[in-house]
Order: C-alpha cells, then structure tokens, then sequence
C-alpha cells in the first residue's frame, strides 16, 4: 500500500479524518456514547458496560485519546475518562460546516 498523500490537503481536513477515523469502530462509538451519557466513567465500568476485555477497552480509549475527543486523569489506581468539551465542540462545529455546505438542489 502506497504512501498516504496528507500534505494534498488542509490541516483542518486532515483532522476531520483522523476523528472519522476514531468513530470508524462500534467500539469506540459506544465508548463515545457511554461517556456522554455517564459524563465521567472509570475505565472498570467500560469492561461491565460493553463487556470487552480490559486489553481492548485500553486501545479504544488510547484511539479516542489520541484524537483528543476524551482526555483522562489518574484517580488513585484507576483512570477517569470524559469527552473533552473544546475538542468536542471543534468537531462538531466542522462536521457542521461540512454537512451545512451541501446544496441539495445541485443533482
């Protein structure tokens, strides 16, 4: 597989992608809806909630994470995740803009 071409295109594209690309899994789409629902959870209640593997619930989170749509704090022994309200805010303001910039009376 060849070489990804990102330097074609804006940063603001690129990113809009790379979050696509973070809600491209029903994992991570629940964990996203889970977050949003509780407003904070500890990484415990994902592994009874979804019932995946710990090993798996990590690597979701570390996906979500990365893209910055959650952030975590170590609270004692155990991580506390929430979305993170900026980015949040940033995504949904660019999907909007995308889905807004559609004309349905072009075709």
């Amino acid at each position: 597989m060849g070489v990804s071409r990102t330097d074609l295109f804006t940063s603001e594209q690129n990113e809009l992608a790379l979050v696509a690309k973070a809600f491209a899994h029903p994992a991570r789409v629940a964990i996203i809806e889970y977050l949003i629902q509780a407003n904070q959870c500890i990484n415990s209640d994902l592994v009874e909630e979804l019932g995946l593997a710990q090993a798996t619930i990590s690597q979701h989170l570390k996906e979500l994470k990365s893209v910055g749509l959650i952030k975590g704090t170590v609270e004692g022994t155990s991580m506390c995740y929430c979305i993170d309200p900026e980015i949040w805010q940033t995504v949904k303001n660019r999907l909007q803009g995308l889905m807004d910039s559609y004309d349905p009376t072009c075709c």
